[in-house]
């Protein structure tokens, strides 16, 4: 049996996440969402809610494996240190369990799920839905789900 990986899309509002698991020749969609932080709730509550629900998404299924996209756009220099503190809390979250993290470049990601390093993330999300098996309403656990495939094909075929 292939392992369980969770893919995490973070975000400081909403952090997506998408559990699968390959299984022979089918990728298995095991859980997909976010982890949902009011924006005009306290910094340090979101992070702490994100922090929670991330454990309890650890706790329930079992991963291997962590997938994280790399941060490569923020709209300011405020908004990227916050992503970066919610990254801080995925990757503690991560040693917690002592899960290994794995890093992807956005580019990387289109690359394994689409074919195309440039390709939009309207393309992704279709091809993850078609990959899947499943119509995925949320952006950001379409992020995460694409990570969590793109980790999957990684781990079988490295040299990629």
């Amino acid at each position: 049996m292939s392992p369980v990986i969770l893919g995490v899309d973070p975000g400081s509002r909403d952090t997506g996440f998408g559990v699968i698991r390959g299984e022979g020749e089918q990728l298995l969609h095991l859980d997909s969402g976010r982890i949902h932080a009011p924006a005009k709730t306290a910094l340090e509550n979101r992070l702490c809610q994100i922090y929670d629900g991330l454990r309890r998404l650890i706790e329930k299924h079992r991963p291997q494996a962590l997938a994280l996209e790399e941060i490569f756009l923020a709209a300011n220099v405020r908004s990227a240190f916050i992503l970066g503190q919610v990254r801080g809390v995925v990757l503690l979250g991560a040693a917690k369990a002592a899960l290994p993290v794995f890093h992807y470049s956005a580019t990387t990601v289109k690359k394994a799920v689409v074919g195309y390093g440039q390709a939009a993330k309207s393309q992704v999300q279709l091809m993850v839905e078609h990959l899947l098996g499943l119509k995925i309403t949320n952006e950001h656990a379409a992020d995460a789900l694409a990570v969590s495939v793109c980790h999957h094909f990684h781990s079988r075929w490295p040299q990629l």
